[in-house]
């Protein structure tokens, strides 16, 4: 599954027209475009809202904002003074943000069902192959094997009060799953103050409503091997998005060894160059897409099809392309 810190993967995010699809009515042209873009979560991250009054739709951008603020204090490996980032040094962690608790929770019950293919622990794994990287090599699989031992999401202990390690020399990351958390909860902050039609980018991207043309939310998915170019569009209507690539950081010049594990081996799969996942939440887009890469297309595929309301598209390391009969692939 991907790790933390490490480069965020890019779309060719499209406002423009919607190809085939066809379009509803145009919305009303009173309607007020509002745009903001900050850094969130290690990456750039954006909220375009298309509102009446441009005072409210500021005021609920404001408010999602914050949520991207309280997120990054629990969970961001960037900030260390983050509940996260103690928790590693100290093992424990006292009177843990609610959020913090939902996310490690949500990822508990995600490596429960996927046999261990998603797996927050994983982040010794990073480590090692960062500093490795850093001096111009690889890991030694004794190395390896070490950095695995101490992977195994069945040693967090969480509750509301505390969060513990049952284990020494573990850390977590939840960038495999974080960022589609708070699109989640980006998107409910908008809600609340009334927003009905809006894109959001925090990494993943979710959206309400329609573009001003009325059209749905569509965003370019990147090519895995030509940064300039994307291999498809989707259409979100009302879905989160979620990609994963081998691209995004690499320790390989071939791209064998990148910052997506097989938390059971300390190695990266092998199949594929990237996935994207739709899916009804953006925790469950996010989470998905690492599962999908560890699991491979056999396997993998059939998680996707079994968890309702998810579809993906995945592109393989020979440049061969599959995906679900409902993934919503704009022509």
């Amino acid at each position: 599954m991907a790790q933390a810190p490490t480069s965020r993967r890019r779309f060719l995010f499209l406002l423009g027209g919607a190809g085939g699809l066809a379009a509803l009515p145009a919305l009303r042209s009173t309607l007020k475009k509002v745009e903001r873009t900050s850094w969130a979560l290690g990456a750039d991250v954006s909220i375009t809202t298309l509102h009446e009054d441009a005072l409210d739709a500021e005021r609920a951008i404001d408010d999602a904002f914050a949520e991207l603020e309280r997120i990054e204090e629990a969970m961001s490996l960037y900030r260390p003074q983050s509940q996260i980032c103690r928790l590693n040094r100290d093992g424990v962690l006292e009177n843990p943000d609610p959020y913090l608790v939902t996310v490690l929770r949500a990822a508990a019950e995600t490596s429960e069902r996927s046999g261990g293919a998603f797996d927050a622990t994983v982040q010794p794994l990073w480590s090692l192959y960062s500093e490795a990287r850093a001096s111009g090599a690889l890991p030694s699989p004794e190395a390896i094997r070490a950095a695995a031992r101490r992977v195994d999401w069945r040693n967090v202990d969480v509750t509301e009060q505390r969060i513990r390690f049952r284990a020494d020399g573990m850390a977590i990351t939840l960038n495999g799953i974080a960022q589609g958390f708070a699109a989640d909860r980006v998107q409910a902050a908008l809600q609340a103050r009334g927003i009905r039609h809006a894109l959001v980018n925090t990494g993943e991207f979710g959206s309400l409503g329609r573009r001003a043309d009325g059209t749905p939310w569509t965003v370019g998915i990147q090519h895995p091997r030509r940064p300039d170019a994307y291999v498809a569009l989707a259409a979100l209507e009302g879905r989160f998005l979620s990609t994963s690539g081998d691209y995004a950081t690499s320790f390989s010049d071939d791209f064998r060894h990148h910052h997506i594990f097989d938390p059971r081996t300390g190695l990266s799969p092998t199949e594929f160059s990237s996935v994207t996942v739709l899916a009804r939440s953006g925790m469950e887009a996010d989470a998905l897409t690492k599962v999908l890469f560890v699991q491979g297309p056999g396997r993998g595929l059939d998680h996707v099809r079994a968890v309702p309301g998810a579809d993906a598209l995945c592109c393989l390391k020979d440049g061969r392309m599959l995906s679900t009969d409902g993934f919503p692939r704009v022509s």
